[in-house]
């Protein structure tokens, strides 16, 4: 497996948020703990062309704070709770991919003590959740590179066989681009309903 470094950020984050899909995001905390997890659910953000995108008129530090550089780590609050996600495009443009769920590999063990629950599948099978459980840190990660030793993501290479396209979670605006990526049939994906079927229920 390949390290991926910030040049593969460096593109539509369409593309980037599916071709992560089966990805593995490794952390090592600073007791020297390796917990890995593999990526199988993420979502876009391409502010230019997203009329969904949090880093819109109404959030101008936020969409500050994604006209970064490629390819470096990133973290949104959401109801209170830290939310991972890469920078992507080159810098000045607002785009992103949001990491939501992984299945869990290496420190199961000690993803438990940092957040214990009844159902393993429980685990990481949710943007926060996830952040909780692997003990990474948003005031040390964020704005580092997505190569660090501490937390970085390896590449196979190859996009898994059962890729699934749904419109995003919890959002209003733009609820109809397909830009959530799951492989189906994993049982550590969200449970969450995506906006469009929400909006489809209500119709």
């Amino acid at each position: 497996m390949t390290r991926l470094t910030p040049t593969f950020f460096e593109r539509d984050p369409v593309v980037v948020a599916r071709e992560l899909l089966g990805a593995t995001l490794v952390h090592t905390d600073r007791y020297g703990e390796r917990m890995t997890g593999r990526i199988v659910e993420t979502e876009a953000y391409d502010c230019p062309r997203d009329p969904a995108c949090t880093a819109g008129r109404f959030h101008a530090a936020r969409s500050a704070e994604m006209s970064i550089a490629p390819g470096q780590w990133l973290f949104w609050t959401a109801h209170g709770h830290p939310l991972l996600q890469v920078s992507c495009r080159e810098e000045g443009i607002s785009a992103s991919v949001l990491i939501r769920a992984l299945e869990p590999l290496d420190g199961i063990d000690q993803m438990l003590l940092h957040r214990p629950v009844v159902r393993e599948r429980d685990l990481t099978n949710g943007p926060a959740k996830l952040v909780y459980a692997l003990g990474i840190q948003p005031e040390v990660v964020a704005h580092t590179s997505v190569d660090q030793p501490m937390l970085h993501l390896l590449w196979e290479g190859t996009l898994p066989d059962q890729v699934q396209t749904t419109a995003r979670i919890g959002i209003r605006e733009g609820r109809n681009l397909p830009w959530r990526f799951v492989l189906k049939g994993s049982p550590w994906v969200s449970p969450a309903t995506p906006s469009m079927e929400l909006e489809q229920a209500k119709g």
